[in-house]
Order: structure tokens, then sequence, then C-alpha cells
């Protein structure tokens, strides 16, 4: 699930790409909590969020030929705010989100746009951007318990049954 931009190494600048992976999966919650401040700030819409399908491929093992697999819900919207820092500037933020929610899709797009000011980057990578990389650690981690604990150790079974057969042959 995870990929190399979800944990960006020391002294490594955040990418505007990096941020934009984790706000497509940051839940509703986590957004509406760490941009309650900024979610009153003037936003003009470019493209308003609206919902419709995207088709989802597969591979055979992970490695195989493409296949698709099905069509997902996808919403996405597009918004430039007024750059505090810059008097005259606008910002364009933009965001893709599974699912049909509104709310989380425009929370998203203000945050990739308040993300590309310089100025509050830092702040928001702390209050934002941080919490969520936690709560992904925190969801894989808990996705791998409940793997793991239905693994079954399959050479432990054979070695058994090997040492009663040699037992036997003797």
């Amino acid at each position: 699930m995870f990929q190399a931009f979800d944990n960006p190494g020391p002294d490594r600048p955040l990418a505007r790409a990096q941020w934009m992976a984790l706000l497509a999966r940051a839940p509703l919650g986590l957004l509406e909590s760490a941009l309650h401040e900024q979610a009153t700030s003037p936003a003009r819409w470019l493209r308003a969020p609206e919902t419709g399908l995207m088709m989802v491929q597969g591979r055979a093992g992970g490695t195989g030929e493409r296949f698709n697999l099905g069509e997902v819900s996808v919403t996405r919207c597009a918004l430039r705010v007024a750059n505090p820092s810059d008097a005259g500037d606008a910002t364009v933020g933009v965001a893709y989100v599974l699912g049909r929610s509104h709310r989380q899709v425009q929370l998203a797009a203000l945050a990739d746009a308040l993300l590309q000011d310089p100025a509050q980057q830092p702040v928001l990578d702390a209050q934002l951007l941080e919490p969520i990389r936690a709560y992904l650690r925190h969801t894989q981690a808990e996705r791998q318990a409940r793997a793991a604990s239905t693994k079954v150790d399959f050479f432990t079974v054979a070695r058994e049954s090997g040492s009663d057969n040699e037992e036997e042959a003797e």
C-alpha cells in the first residue's frame, strides 16, 4: 500500500505529488480538523466537485498482464485560492478522491493549494500531513496484523508430518 512518497527521508523537500497522494487517502475527519480555519477562505471554483466512474486495472500476481478489474467512484474538483503571502497571486488546488464525498475532495483541493505556498507548507506539514501519515501507518499495521493472524506455517506442518514418517520407517 505504501509507496516511496509516503516516507520522505530527512532533508528531502516535499513534492506536490507526494502530498497529493496523501491527501487523496486522507479521511474526512483529519482534513476537517486540520483545515477548519482555512476552510472559510474565499475560493473560486474552476471545477466544482463532481463524481464519476474510473476503470481500475489489476495484474495477476502483481506482475502479469493487466486486466480491467472494474469501476470505482471518483470525485474530483479544482479551485483557485488567493495566496495570503502574495496579495495579487492565486494558487490552483486540484484533488481526486475515491468515493462520493464532495466535502472531502474540496478540502483536499484546498490543502493542495495552501501547501503550494512555501510560507504555509511547514505548518501544514506538521498539522495535516504528519497526522495523515500516522493514520495510514496505523491502518496498514492493523491490516497486516489481521492478515498475520490467518497465516498458516506449512513448513512446520510438513516437518512434523515428515518426522512421523521417518520413525515409522525405522
